[in-house]
């Protein structure tokens, strides 16, 4: 059996395997002081290699999908190894055979098909990336859905690609990781990579593989593929084919995207925008989340795709508008069908278990009850009235599944099992002979209960009973005490601590008439599920077809009921460079708003149009500056995917590339210090942006010195304005940028308003027209507890700084630097109004008056004594 183990092994070095025995799971060596230590179970040992105790543990078969979740999400691959043949049929061979088995998956990230293993609202794929030639392209597809897409890319590119798609794995080619210029890009997903021999990248046999997979001549069908693409797409195939042994689940035909078909966000501006998940990595705070009305988990992922992508073509989100505006103005049908939906199974990823021969009688039952529903939605929508384009194409795609539904729901059960061992899940008066065979059984079982009364009756003993375990089967169970009233018709077979158990012959024939019977059934379901497997699978298409017409109409209906509770408005997209928001509001921060019950979010008004495309942003810290460049930013994102947007009124030039630097933030892991990083991210942004793109800058030239971060600044709105022509929000404290404004005809200087109140700064988050006279930084230095101390002495040193020449005054407040002030100065009292802190303690006077350079140690001693009844006093 070692031999075997250790020959399996060898062969999949680069796993834990799971070795199957009996019941369990079964690891050994390496693998089990591996799993025991992440799984936290018992680590044993069993037998000797090479004179060594052999590390071993274990999982139950039935519980295998647990414990693989949690490998898999600690970055183990797991290579599933079953038995191949009946232990019987190895004893055939002679006593010392081995029972036949072999890998039948391999269990990676990228290649997850169970339900328990995978979040049901967001894709999971599988992407390679290939170099050909010249050219690069990344190709990805989800095993568990079907979906395959490819793109061709440029290496300045990838980082932003790979953060759109979020690759659960990513597959290279070896000769790809040992690029110098690479490293960064590959350290950024270190836990997902998956390096792989460069043969498994060769385009001329990738483009051979794609054909088979797909059954065609040509691929011109499906589109112009460059060399890169067919290689990145042919690498996926073969790495599906490898991993399930040979068992290609369905996938769509590989959609080409196309360039500039999307809108570019790069990697820094998804983080910083928190599109689909917050800086820490949850999905809880994300603008998906905040958005998110779906009902089913294909309407989820593409709600999460789309908004990931969002278009460049006008005609094709004008479609995807229409389709939202259908439901929002039909409000009754869009009810109707989200309650329908609610029910709705996931079909897509049932369908690609059963593809693979890893479905079950439940997915069979989710194909059975996701077609069922189909009839009735395509009835809702016509009764709704004349449809879009989009639903139109929709009620064409749920298609006429009668025959199909009708076969499932007479075959299957209403609750099936989750796997076909179980049994049971074939309905009676389905399949006469079926039925003939578990009367049969049943029937035997009912003479197991006869014979049980018998027995007591022959041997006077009431507590006998007829027990079944799986290693003695059907057995006679008496107390030890009444072992002496057993007969000699009863066979001993084993003795208990308080009991003893026999057998007899007319039970073992009974027995072995309900295990063949038992048998039989079960071999004949296993018969008639793979009958309905094949019927299924020889619909795969149409299937396919209803399961993404579902996830559309959930799409269409969750955004029309978003659109409605949150008072979101139609956007007008053009082909020009307008951009203009009235009343526009920030989605996720108006929804925690409307969540705690605090006041409402202030809109504002945005007007990037040609003549003032560069905004120049003053204010103090929180009064909304960053909040306002933010729901411009995502107003555009939900505008091009096809979403209404949070504002009165919207009108977008479609935005080619959005860039954002928003946050401070360190990579210490590169040695970037904070400063660092943001000059990398504006470089990208100063070098990539064109008059199409959306810019938000948020304090360029904070993270040093005052006159370099200022000129830095400077140079920045300048190259903006001149060069890039971007339609742009630029945040600043540096309030010298104002006096551009006389030299830059586009540039608009706006400001966040602000109102001083009895001594108190209110922030109104209001954007005006014009300059702010001041940060505020102090006053919010007061809110955020700062000692009063530190905070009067500031304020003395901002007055003394803006008296004077700058260099002058810092020397100033060198040379009379009050070493002992914050030590000996009470901390200043602040009445409930505002108003001043009373006057210093009459000592202090005293004390001033004093010159310890003259006095005595007697006279000292005194006037100590002196100054310390006259506080005890003020006390």
């Amino acid at each position: 059996m070692m031999e075997q183990y250790l020959s399996i092994k060898g062969a999949n070095p680069d796993c834990l395997l799971f070795y199957r025995m009996g019941d369990f799971y079964e690891l050994f060596f390496d693998d089990a002081v591996q799993a025991a230590a992440a799984l936290d179970i018992t680590l044993t040992k069993r037998g000797h290699h090479d004179g060594q105790d052999i590390p071993m543990c274990g999982v139950p078969v039935h519980a295998a999908e647990t414990y693989l979740s949690r490998l898999i999400r600690k970055g183990f691959r797991v290579a599933v190894c079953e038995q191949t043949e009946d232990p019987a049929e190895a004893k055939k061979r002679g006593g010392k055979s081995v029972v036949a088995r072999d890998v039948v998956r391999v269990v990676t990230p990228g290649t997850l098909t169970e339900d328990t293993l995978l979040d049901a609202r967001s894709n999971n794929y599988l992407a390679a990336l290939a170099m050909a030639g010249r050219g690069m392209a990344l190709a990805w597809l989800d095993v568990s859905t079907g979906d395959f897409r490819v793109q061709s890319v440029e290496e300045g590119s990838v980082a932003a690609v790979l953060s759109r798609v979020h690759p659960g794995e990513l597959l290279v080619p070896k000769r790809l990781t040992d690029r110098p210029d690479l490293y960064d890009l590959f350290a950024d997903w270190r836990d997902e990579l998956a390096v792989q021999s460069d043969s498994l990248f060769d385009s001329v046999n990738a483009e051979k593989r794609l054909k088979e997979q797909y059954g065609v001549a040509a691929l011109d069908a499906f589109g112009d593929y460059e060399r890169a693409e067919l290689s990145a797409a042919g690498a996926l195939l073969d790495y599906v084919r490898l991993t399930q042994v040979g068992k290609v689940p369905r996938l769509s035909p590989p959609r080409k995207l196309s360039a500039g078909a999307i809108m570019e966000i790069d990697q820094a501006t998804r983080r910083n925008l928190e599109l689909t998940r917050t800086l820490s990595g949850d999905r809880a705070g994300s603008l998906l989340e905040t958005i998110d009305r779906t009902v089913t988990g294909g309407g989820a992922r593409l709600l999460a795709n789309r908004l990931s992508a969002p278009l460049t073509d006008r005609q094709q989100i004008d479609a995807r508008y229409d389709a939202v505006g259908f439901f929002l103005e039909q409000a009754g049908a869009r009810d109707d069908l989200r309650q329908v939906l609610r029910g709705a199974p996931d079909l897509e990823r049932a369908l690609s278990r059963i593809t693979v021969d890893r479905g079950g009688p439940r997915d069979l039952a989710a194909i059975r009850d996701g077609l069922g529903l189909t009839a009735g939605i395509k009835n809702l929508l016509q009764k709704a009235g004349s449809l879009p384009a989009l639903l139109t194409e929709a009620h064409k795609d749920l298609g006429v599944h009668d025959v199909l539904v009708d076969r499932l729901s007479r075959a299957l059960a209403d609750d099936p099992p989750l796997i076909t061992r179980d049994g049971g899940f074939i309905r009676a008066g389905y399949a006469p002979h079926l039925d003939e065979v578990r009367n049969l059984r049943d029937h035997s079982r009912k003479l197991i209960a006869g014979l049980e009364g018998r027995y007591r009756q022959e041997t006077g003993i009431e507590a006998l009973k007829i027990k079944h375990n799986n290693v003695l089967g059907y057995f006679i169970e008496i107390s030890a005490r009444h072992a002496s009233r057993m007969g000699d018709a009863f066979i001993h077979r084993q003795t208990m601590s308080n009991a003893m158990r026999y057998s007899s012959p007319e039970l073992g024939d009974l027995a072995r008439s309900i295990s063949e019977a038992g048998d039989k059934a079960l071999a004949l379901e296993q018969e008639l599920f793979e009958d309905l497997i094949g019927e299924v699978t020889a619909r795969v298409t149409e299937i396919a077809l209803a399961a993404a017409a579902l996830a559309g109409l959930d799409w269409a209906s969750a955004l029309a009921d978003l659109a409605e509770e949150r008072r979101y408005a139609r956007p007008k997209v053009t082909d020009d460079l307008s951009f203009r928001i009235t009343g526009g509001r920030h989605p996720v921060v108006e929804a925690a708003l409307n969540r705690d019950g605090e006041q409402p979010f202030v809109a504002n008004d945005c007007d990037l149009s040609r003549d003032r495309n560069l905004w120049l942003l003053t204010g103090p810290n929180m009064a909304g500056k960053s909040t306002f460049l933010r729901q411009n930013a995502l107003i555009a994102v939900l505008a091009q995917s096809g979403s209404f947007v949070p504002a009165e009124q919207a009108e977008i030039g479609i935005v080619d590339r959005l860039f954002s630097r928003v946050g401070a933030s360190d990579d210490l892991a590169r040695g970037r210090s904070t400063f660092m990083v943001e000059m990398v991210e504006t470089a990208t942004i100063l070098n990539q942006a064109t008059e199409r793109s959306l810019v938000i800058l948020d304090e360029i030239g904070r993270g040093t010195a005052t006159f370099d971060g200022l000129s830095i600044a400077w140079a920045c709105v300048e190259h903006l304005h001149d060069t890039a022509k971007s339609r742009a929000l630029f945040a600043t404290h540096y309030h010298e940028l104002t006096a551009l404004a006389e030299r830059l005809p586009a540039l608009a200087p706006h400001c966040m308003r602000v109102k001083e109140w009895q001594g108190e700064v209110v922030f109104l988050h209001e954007v005006a027209a014009g300059a702010a006279d001041r940060s505020y930084g102090i006053h919010v230095a007061r809110l955020a507890g700062l000692p009063a101390a530190v905070v009067a002495r500031a304020e003395e040193v901002l007055q003394t700084l803006e008296r004077g020449e700058q260099s002058g005054a810092v020397t100033r407040l060198i040379d009379d630097l009050p070493l002992f002030q914050a030590a000996a100065q009470p901390k200043p009292a602040v009445t409930g109004d505002g108003s001043a802190a009373p006057p210093p303690n009459p000592a202090l006077e005293v004390l001033e008056g004093l010159d310890p350079d003259e006095m005595t140690p007697r006279e000292a001693l005194d006037a100590l004594y002196r100054l310390s009844r006259m506080i005890k006093g003020a006390d």
